[in-house]
């Protein structure tokens, strides 16, 4: 990538990330709106458990279904295995 290249991507990588950060100002203010009832807030325990223990036990629970249920397989059987053919001479 050439010098002009390499300036135009960082002024587009620039640009993005100055709007991204003037753009998401609101989203710090301290004011409380009109109608808004913030319950209290979460543990560590409760929102590792929130956000870490329930995905993996749902992804769990999924892939032990997924592995219980397949059908591709025979029971008691290896998976399907070919066996190449075996190459003939031919005579002349």
């Amino acid at each position: 990538m050439d010098k002009k290249n390499a300036l135009r991507a960082g002024a587009v990588a620039a640009g993005t990330t100055l709007m991204m950060l003037l753009m998401s100002s609101p989203a710090l203010a301290l004011t409380r709106d009109d109608g808004d009832d913030p319950g209290s807030g979460l543990s560590v325990i409760q929102t590792v458990g929130l956000f870490v223990l329930i995905p993996l036990a749902l992804f769990a629970v999924i892939a032990g279904l997924v592995m219980v249920l397949d059908k591709s397989r025979k029971a008691g059987g290896p998976t399907a295995v070919v066996k190449p053919k075996k190459k003939v001479k031919a005579s002349v």
